[in-house]
């Protein structure tokens, strides 16, 4: 083989050969084989690489496709075993929406018989509560009426307790109004009921303790205890006989006749024996007061007590320390005896006709 010339490309001028020596040859020859050998070396080297690399990425996309493989397969025993959870899961929705609509029905069935023993319980409750209010109706207005004739307003006090206490008994919102109804007027009767009875009772008994003591109009022996016009002169007990003697005869004679004022007339023609019974009298009237103001009849106690006032200022002396006494004590317990006015529950008697409206 000949290497080609430098000057093959050239321009073609005709050049004169010159001869190559056979060294050079040689060696242009064994550097071509050379070469080649490289290459071929080269060429086998690259294909050795190629074919390990083929082989590399052959197992790898063997590798790949096996995975691929399995992947594909759980992917469809994933897919296969989604649809079966879904087929579950829209079976146990449709049981779950079956029992949701029977659970519907039966909660509205539920709540409808809620609504029924609800409306039964209240009817209950308000039939319960009627009654108790018409009870509690009927007992305040006995009551008051009873206070109202005899004046005794302790019936009517434990009327609108008992009332109270059975409202609290209860434990009804709506008739807390009657509750406090009947409190502010078992506080207004119990204010308003008469505070000086006490202090009247006593003086009704000290004046009853001193009636026995009063001295009578005709009662004239008996006014005071020292001497006077009317009575009789004492004798000295060393005076003659004959003195002695016409003391005597004047005493009897000024015990004859007696000159004086005559203001009540049917006191002086009292016989003596019927002080008792005007004692008696006395006592009975004051005894009549006081029951009538244990029991609240105030106009009695009064009417009684001007009795004994006119009694007192006819029968008996107004000269008298002690008769003087008893008409101011009199006089104190007509003061303390005030007239009072009857008993009234108009809140009370209000509140029971809204209970009893239903308001």
């Amino acid at each position: 083989m000949s290497a080609a010339s430098p000057t093959d490309h050239a321009t073609p001028e005709p050049a004169p050969r010159v001869p190559v020596p056979a060294t050079l040859q040689t060696s242009h020859a064994a550097a071509s084989l050379l070469l080649s050998r490289i290459a071929l070396g080269l060429l086998a080297l690259f294909a050795l690489v190629a074919l390990v690399l083929a082989l590399v990425l052959w197992q790898r996309v063997n590798g790949m496709q096996e995975q691929l493989a399995r992947q594909s397969a759980d992917a469809i025993a994933q897919s296969t075993e989604a649809r079966t959870l879904a087929r579950q899961a829209s079976e146990m929705v449709r049981d779950t929406a079956a029992r949701v609509a029977l659970h519907d029905t039966r909660l509205a069935e539920v709540s409808l018989q809620r609504a029924q023993l609800e409306e039964l319980m209240q009817s209950l409750s308000r039939s319960r509560d009627e009654n108790l209010v018409v009870d509690i109706e009927s007992a305040v207005r006995l009551a008051l009426q009873q206070a109202q004739v005899t004046g005794n307003i302790e019936p009517l006090l434990a009327a609108l307790r008992a009332g109270d206490l059975r409202v609290s008994r209860a434990a009804q919102p709506r008739l807390a109004p009657l509750q406090r109804a009947m409190q502010r007027d078992a506080d207004r009767l119990r204010a308003g009921a008469n505070g000086d009875s006490a202090e009247a009772l006593q003086k009704l008994d000290e004046l009853m303790r001193g009636i026995d003591d009063l001295p009578a109009l005709n009662a004239v022996a008996a006014r005071g205890s020292s001497f006077n016009g009317w009575q009789a002169e004492p004798v000295p007990a060393d005076a003659p006989w004959w003195q002695r003697f016409l003391l005597a005869v004047r005493g009897e004679a000024r015990s004859l006749l007696r000159v004086g004022r005559i203001e009540q007339p049917d006191a002086v023609l009292l016989a003596p024996d019927q002080t008792f019974f005007l004692h008696e009298n006395l006592k009975l009237k004051l005894l009549s007061a006081r029951l009538a103001l244990l029991s609240r009849q105030v106009d009695t106690a009064r009417a009684e007590l001007g009795a004994v006032s006119t009694a007192l200022n006819r029968y008996f002396d107004p000269a008298s320390r002690k008769v003087q006494n008893a008409a101011t004590l009199l006089q104190q317990l007509q003061l303390l005896v005030k007239a009072t006015a009857p008993a009234r529950i108009d809140e009370t008697l209000a509140a029971l006709t809204t209970a009893a409206a239903g308001r």
